[in-house]
């Protein structure tokens, strides 16, 4: 079972910065596709980044390419997944998702319904 625990949210400025981190319980040789995904009030969840862990090949949202970087570490048994968003707008804020699932060939997964395990949720708002 793969536990996802987000952290880093809160609130800035418009232009302000945040970093998310997401640390990810995986076993060591699992091959996956972690996201972060956002869901403003009435609105949709939206897959934001991914990446995935074999080349860390990674997709953005095109609203926030060039401001916002996806990345991985990892520290002994442990993934963390983290969002450096930077520039920020107060159309990006939402609670953001950590999600996880499977690797899988073709068109990157961007819908949460391809997504089998997600963290608690982070709330950004830009003021």
């Amino acid at each position: 079972h793969v536990q996802l625990v987000e952290s880093g949210g809160g609130s800035v400025q418009t232009g302000g910065s945040l970093r998310l981190s997401c640390a990810a319980s995986l076993n060591p040789g699992d091959t996956y596709c972690l996201g972060w995904f956002r869901q403003a009030p009435g609105k949709e969840r939206e897959a934001v980044a991914l990446i995935y862990s074999e080349d860390r090949r990674s997709y953005y949202l095109d609203s926030v390419k060039g401001r916002f970087t996806i990345s991985k570490g990892t520290t002994n048994t442990k993934q963390t997944l983290y969002l450096q968003m930077d520039s920020l707008k107060p159309e990006d804020a939402a609670t953001y998702y950590c999600a996880m699932r499977p690797l899988i060939s073709g068109a990157p997964p961007l819908t949460s319904a391809q997504y089998t395990f997600w963290g608690q949720g982070t709330q950004v708002t830009v003021s």
